[in-house]
């Protein structure tokens, strides 16, 4: 890659790039520099490991900690894999810090409830931004069916919820995923991007928190 596209990429000057690059050099980092080519990284070349403090590790800890005990499969999975790989990356005077934490979160009281639908999917549809469609069961025990276009996945302490923008209600509704009948995963793109979306849905819920409160209702909550 030429000074050129480095500087423009990283909204720099040339000048800063050959310091930089030059101090990498210094560090050797194997670059190497070709006429009528730019800068060339060898192959197989990695960054060192990120270098944690013990705030940092047990930040990292407690999080982990939540997300196993709560999550759903693939994420508590990963929760547990993420420890073991800073267990196996950290310097080992700082090994106790995540070995023997300081922290924990809450004992998990009840088993969270079983969903009706493969998260990791949901996950990788919102990504993707991808619409479902729900066979849903409300509290009411009344069944209905939903068109949405999801764009986060809520965790609480025993349930998760999706939030979506609802086709039939033409506005943003939450679903509790153990509530979920059955599931569709569309190959139909929905308008717009998932961050889009939910920086709408903030707006909307800081609004409605605004106006509860407006109305002399601190302590109870909009739905969403």
């Amino acid at each position: 890659m030429t000074a050129d596209a480095i500087a423009v990429e990283l909204e720099t000057s040339k000048r800063s790039v050959y310091r930089d690059i030059a101090t990498l050099m210094g560090q050797r980092v194997p670059i190497r520099g070709e006429a009528g080519v730019g800068y060339v990284l060898d192959g197989g070349f990695d960054m060192p490991p990120l270098m944690l403090t013990s705030d940092e590790i047990e930040a990292a800890v407690l999080g982990a900690q939540w997300v196993a005990g709560r999550g759903d499969p693939a994420l508590a999975r990963a929760a547990r894999d993420l420890i073991a790989k800073i267990a196996a990356t950290v310097p080992e005077r700082l090994r106790p810090v995540l070995l023997e934490p300081s922290v924990a979160g809450p004992p998990v009281w009840h088993d969270p409830k079983v969903d009706a639908l493969d998260m990791a999917q949901v996950r990788s549809w919102i990504h993707a931004g991808r619409k479902l469609s729900l066979h849903y069961r409300d509290e009411r025990d009344r069944e209905s069916r939903r068109t949405i276009w999801p764009f986060l996945v809520g965790y609480r302490e025993t349930v998760r919820l999706l939030v979506g923008w609802c086709e039939t209600r033409e506005d943003f509704r939450t679903f509790r995923t153990d509530r979920v009948i059955a599931a569709e995963f569309l190959e139909d793109r929905y308008p717009g991007r998932p961050a889009v979306l939910r920086a709408r849905w903030s707006a909307k819920m800081e609004a409605d928190r605004k106006a509860w409160v407006e109305a002399g209702k601190p302590d109870l909550e909009p739905r969403p």
